[in-house]
């Protein structure tokens, strides 16, 4: 029946009696202008504290939120990570856990310090650390109230009235507490070491800070003639002139070359020039690896030679070199990183700018001095180079080489270069004394620090699954964490230096009362008092020395970050140690995911999660990451403020987070236009459809239901199942798409189209009507329920058009998920027959489409179909359900005619009868009743219990 004409072509009085739908829940959405009202109404009733108390005493589910950086706006990204976050609570408080959300800010390190500074400008020179740091505080803030508002906007439901902070006092004194664990487990020591070095803001990094992007450096071959005798690495070259070959790409470390590594077992061949050479000279010797021969002579442009000895690497160690223009020895060492990718399979070592030149250094003893200031500008080098930054030193060192007559080819190379994760701008490694966790510490049971924290990472639930291979091999190969950073806002590394030894003082007592002035008065209490009023009188180092220094240097971010579960899962009362759940981006493999891990197994001794997932990065639909250049960023703010939050949250959950995903402002309209809107039609067509029913009085026992009915219960049973799985893996995008799915093909396509006829022309009170309305409620229940994690906003404005019951929850939100029993018994025989029924069906609309386009009908109710069928279970199916079948197909009579042997066809034919004006049915008992002589039977039936009185008699 056609909802749209039926009423316009009936006497008005007759329309009158038809059950059509009221309207009971808005056609237009108005997302941005209902949901602030709605979420104002949420704060009012204080609807967290009420899903809290609803789920007091159940079994916790702890999602940990990892800290986004107060220093912007939220952007895309936030909005994915956030509503995958609240996607993960909800589900879990509807699934019955007690499942609190604790939001929290990372608020120290150096953006916030830098975008201070340049607030400042020159005042800050003028002012004490105490008042930059207030005005780092004062920034963060501003921040964190700007993100908070921005998220809650989202509907992303939490503790917001007070989140955790990494600078307020409490979580300041956690942090702290977390280092002196590790200090007075001896972890923690103050060395001289090559460390990531930003130039530009003046202070190391760690490896979490640290992004590589494509740079184009010089590159450049450089000889170093041999000054030990030659013969000790082969008689064959006695009394020849010898060099050293080396490939670098930083000819700025040059001034601080003091070997050339080999490695021991690989071949190397003295190769002779053979022909003359303005460059490399008839007749000099170059050692090289053998296997680097050929793509040398391509690189270098090496000239016509010959091999006059072949020898393995170990017979250079010690050998000596000049320095192509310094007046120094070059040592001749080994060392197995030494590698045939590329060079010349001699590596030039400057231990003061590389962890493995490093390595080799201090094994043979070498200068670890560093000449290269914290600016990145070189000292006490030649006039050529000297004050010069690193990267404008390359030209002038390069030049150096020619005129000394020592540089023997010179290109430029393109290739991932180390940048700071903040500036973008290229680092360097730098040696300077820092503050490092040794990741070789010996821990209780025997295992080394590193070793722990790898066999952890086997027992958490990585997902995807390769997460689990990339942290491991990041833990495998990093080097000492380096926690200290030259700064001022954060939390200061609070020990205490002797004046004399300058050994740090190592006292338990000691640093518990630092926790608890940090406690009391925040992380500046470190810059407000001397180490005199920090110290208690009388206390001595151990070398006997009564005099100390602070030490000024902060921790590094990650540290911080890396301390929460210390200072919040085992700190807030209504959280606990270890967490459920960790989900990031996937860079926090490298961030925040790592840092946790270790503080959680270096203190604790076990990770702080249990299962860890990860996201990918948003993109845009070329594919391309979002940037201001390209101007193809998408600002969730923005499309709130137009389309509305549910619209964010429909395209989080229209995506698998695990993969990278695609977004741009049209799309997100396509999903407000065609998915979000057709949900909304159908949660409108259900509620409309429910009025004037009160489950109390009019629910339908399921023996007394109409098939078709219990049909839809059972499919919407399959549904509660497959869509509470896929909440409980975090698969939000198969929730999405089996929800999708329910509405437009089982309801939309087919269950609502078929119960027109039921729903708006049988008597309200009707069995049969009531049938079809109670399992519209159940099913309006469930989906509502399904769907408010995702849609969060119309859920609940669903749930209040809902018919009344009594005990139910105020909100959707403290609602529990649908049990797939509670919605019907084991169906699998209705499933299967009304599965075949429904085959046939799919037959019978095609006819009538044929039909329709022939113009041989107008409506379907004017035909019948004469279905013939194969005796078999279809056969059964059909004959089973025979009266519901015009109702299923949409016709006025279906005829069936069992054949053997032939396929399954359908047919149509002209409707026999007369039709009835109400419900517009062929039947052959119009006018049977004599009061009503122009409808059928059935409406008869339907007037009467309404005691209508017929128009004729007016």
């Amino acid at each position: 029946m056609d909802q749209a004409n039926t009423p316009q072509q009936l006497p008005v009085q007759l329309k009158d009696t038809l059950n059509l739908p009221k309207t009971a829940f808005p056609m237009k959405a108005n997302l941005p202008g209902n949901e602030p009202a709605r979420l104002q109404g949420w704060t009012d009733s204080d609807l967290y504290g009420q899903i809290r108390q609803s789920r007091e005493g159940r079994e916790k589910y702890i999602l940990h939120d990892g800290p986004p950086y107060a220093n912007g706006a939220i952007h895309l990204g936030h909005a994915l990570n956030k509503c995958i976050k609240d996607f993960v609570v909800k589900s879990k408080t509807m699934a019955g856990f007690d499942a609190p959300y604790v939001p929290g800010w990372d608020c120290h390190g150096l953006p916030i310090e830098i975008k201070v500074d340049e607030q400042l400008g020159r005042k800050k020179l003028e002012m004490d650390a105490l008042t930059v740091r207030q005005q780092c505080r004062e920034y963060a803030q501003k921040y964190v109230d700007l993100q908070k508002s921005q998220f809650v906007r989202m509907g992303v439901l939490g503790r917001w009235d007070n989140p955790y902070l990494t600078m307020s006092f409490g979580y300041e004194a956690r942090i702290l507490e977390t280092f002196y664990a590790f200090f007075e487990k001896n972890f923690v020591y103050k060395g001289l070491r090559p460390v990531y070095w930003c130039m530009h803001d003046k202070t190391a990094l760690a490896e979490a800070e640290v992004e590589y992007e494509m740079h184009t450096s010089p590159s450049v071959y450089v000889r170093y003639p041999l000054t030990s005798a030659p013969e000790k690495i082969d008689p064959a070259l006695a009394n020849l002139n010898v060099f050293g070959l080396i490939w670098t790409t930083t000819p700025w470390t040059l001034p601080a070359s003091l070997a050339i590594a080999f490695h021991p077992e690989f071949e190397y061949a003295a190769i002779q020039i053979a022909e003359d050479n303005a460059t490399w000279g008839k007749g000099n010797v170059y050692i090289v690896a053998m296997d680097l021969l050929e793509s040398l002579s391509t690189a270098a442009q090496l000239p016509a030679f010959e091999i006059l000895a072949r020898f393995h690497g170990q017979k250079l160690e010690r050998a000596t070199f000049a320095h192509p223009f310094l007046p120094r020895e070059i040592l001749g060492v080994m060392a197995e990183y030494v590698t045939t990718e590329q060079g010349t399979g001699g590596v030039h070592t400057a231990p003061a700018h590389g962890p493995d030149d490093f390595a080799t250094g201090k094994k043979y003893a070498l200068s670890q001095a560093c000449d290269v200031d914290e600016a990145g500008r070189l000292r006490n080098g030649l006039p050529e180079y000297d004050n010069l930054n690193v990267h404008k030193a390359n030209a002038p060192i390069i030049e150096l080489l020619k005129d000394r007559g020592m540089l023997m080819a010179q290109g430029e190379t393109h290739h991932s270069y180390p940048h700071c994760w903040r500036c973008h701008r290229p680092v360097i490694y730098r040696a300077t004394e820092q503050w490092f966790i040794g990741m070789e510490t010996q821990m209780p049971d025997g295992r080394t620090f590193r070793q722990s924290a790898l066999d952890e990472i086997a027992k958490v639930t990585w997902d995807p699954a390769w997460g689990q291979e990339r942290i491991s091999n990041m833990i495998a190969t990093r080097p000492d964490w380096c926690v200290s950073r030259q700064r001022i806002w954060g939390v200061p590394i609070a020990v205490f230096l002797c004046q004399k030894c300058h050994e740090p003082l190592n006292d338990a007592a000691i640093n518990a009362s630092i926790v608890k002035k940090f406690e009391a008065e925040s992380a500046d209490a470190w810059y407000k008092y001397s180490a005199e009023e920090l110290l208690a009188a009388g206390t001595t180092c151990k070398c006997g020395n009564t005099e100390f220094r602070k030490e000024m240097d902060i921790l590094d971010v990650w540290f911080e970050s890396g301390s929460s579960w210390h200072a919040v899962l085992e700190t807030e009362p209504e959280l606990r140690f270890p967490a459920d759940m960790y989900t990031e981006g996937g860079d926090q493999h490298r961030g925040w995911f790592h840092s946790s891990l270790l503080a959680s197994v270096g203190i604790r001794g076990v990770a702080p999660y249990k299962y860890v997932a990860t996201s990918g990065w948003t993109l845009d639909e070329q594919r391309r990451a979002f940037s201001k250049s390209l101007g193809n960023g998408v600002d969730p703010v923005k499309v709130m403020d137009e389309l509305g939050g549910d619209i964010v949250r429909l395209w989080v959950a229209s995506v698998d987070f695990r993969e990278d995903v695609i977004a741009s402002v049209p799309l997100m309209k396509r999903l407000a236009e065609e998915i979000y809107r057709k949900l909304r039609n159908t949660f409108r067509f259900l509620l409309a459809n429910l009025d004037g029913f009160v489950p109390a009085t009019d629910e339908v026992a399921w023996d007394q239901m109409e098939a078709l009915d219990q049909y839809m219960l059972a499919r919407a049973s399959e549904l509660v199942e497959k869509v509470r799985k896929a909440y409980d893996e975090f698969e939000f995008h198969r929730v999405f798409h089996a929800l999708n799915e329910f509405g437009n093909s089982e309801l939309s396509a087919f269950y609502l189209d078929v119960l027109k006829d039921r729903l708006y022309t049988l008597a309200p009170k009707d069995t049969r009507r009531l049938s079809a309305q109670t399992a519209v409620w159940k099913i309006t229940e469930t989906l509502v329920r399904l769907i408010a994690p995702i849609l969060s906003f119309t859920a609940d404005e669903v749930w209040g058009y809902l018919p009344e019951v009594a005990g139910r929850a105020k909100s959707v939100h403290i609602a529990e998920f649908p049990s797939a029993s509670d919605l019907a018994p084991a169906s699998s025989e209705l499933l299967k027959d009304m599965a075949q029924i429904r085959t046939v069906r799919e037959a019978a609309l095609k006819v009538l489409e044929a039909a329709r386009a022939a113009k041989e009908i107008g409506k379907a109710l004017e035909a019948r179909i004469e279905v013939e069928v194969p005796a078999g279970e279809i056969a059964a199916a059909l004959s089973k359900y025979e009266r519901q079948l015009p109702e299923l197909f949409g016709v006025s009579q279906v005829v069936l005619k069992e054949v053997d042997n032939a396929p399954l066809q359908a047919r149509f034919v002209k409707a026999e009868g007369t039709r009835c004006e109400r419900c517009w049915r062929y039947t052959d008992d119009v006018g049977d009743e004599g009061r009503y002589p122009t409808v059928c039977a059935r409406c008869a039936d339907a007037l009467e219990k309404i005691a209508f009185q017929p128009y004729a008699q007016e």
